[in-house]
């Protein structure tokens, strides 16, 4: 039976099928199903059928200014599957745009001033990292892809800060017992990076014209650990059914 649910919230088609397939790879399982938000709405009931929840990127904002009706929908959907899963109904794990979603929600704040560009970089474990069971083998540090405008401000009340980095220091923590964010991508290959670069090339997420440059930093680089993440998240919390 499956157990595990990929939930959508990109607009680009192609990013999201790539996405998709991305994270069933890094989770390790054969079928993970499918919820684009950006045309079905939340229905509590289907969430209810699933142990696990992965949310994938977004060209989306918390900090923007003018949103439409649908990034205000997904938004509000995205907070009902944070507090399920804060309410230990089902285990999540957010990442990128949506950690921005829940850190809203509890109540910290965002901010611009802490970007990275479209890039492989180190992140460090905190010593709560080190002790969990989904970041825990990965410590002390592990490479994992970034790329995004805006990040937590700092660690919202009631988390627990699992791994960080100068550049950005909150990159990603834990609240409660099933709820993960984490800032940066953790499940795509060096060549799913380099081609979902194709996507975003002109939204600021690195210099086009250098477009050729980073993709080939993209592709020599040596980053598994992110789907390492993804995997033993799957194996803690969906394995059983």
């Amino acid at each position: 039976m499956v157990s595990l649910l990929y939930v959508c919230v990109r607009p680009e088609l192609g990013a999201a099928d790539a996405e998709h397939a991305s994270f069933r790879r890094a989770l390790g399982v054969d079928v993970v199903d499918r919820l684009d938000l950006l045309t079905e709405r939340l229905d509590p009931a289907r969430l209810a059928r699933y142990q696990g929840v992965v949310v994938g990127g977004s060209p989306f904002n918390v900090s923007d200014v003018e949103k439409s009706s649908v990034q205000l929908r997904v938004e509000a959907d995205l907070e009902h599957i944070a507090r399920t899963a804060m309410d230990a109904e089902v285990a999540a794990f957010f990442t990128c745009f949506s950690i921005g979603v829940v850190t809203r929600m509890l109540g910290g704040d965002v901010t611009l001033s802490t970007p990275e560009s479209a890039s492989a970089t180190v992140i460090e474990t905190t010593a709560a990292g080190a002790s969990d069971p989904v970041f825990g083998p990965s410590a002390p540090a592990l490479t994992v892809f970034t790329a995004h405008k805006e990040s937590a401000a700092s660690l919202p009340d009631g988390a627990v800060l699992l791994a960080t980095n100068d550049a950005c220091p909150v990159q990603a923590y834990r609240v409660g017992t099933h709820l993960y964010t984490a800032q940066f991508h953790p499940e795509p290959t060096p060549r799913d990076f380099a081609d979902r670069m194709t996507f975003y090339r002109t939204t600021g997420y690195f210099d086009p014209e250098e477009f050729d440059l980073v993709q080939g930093q993209v592709l020599s680089a040596s980053v598994t650990e992110g789907a390492a993440l993804l995997r033993r998240f799957a194996e803690t919390f969906a394995a059983a059914r």
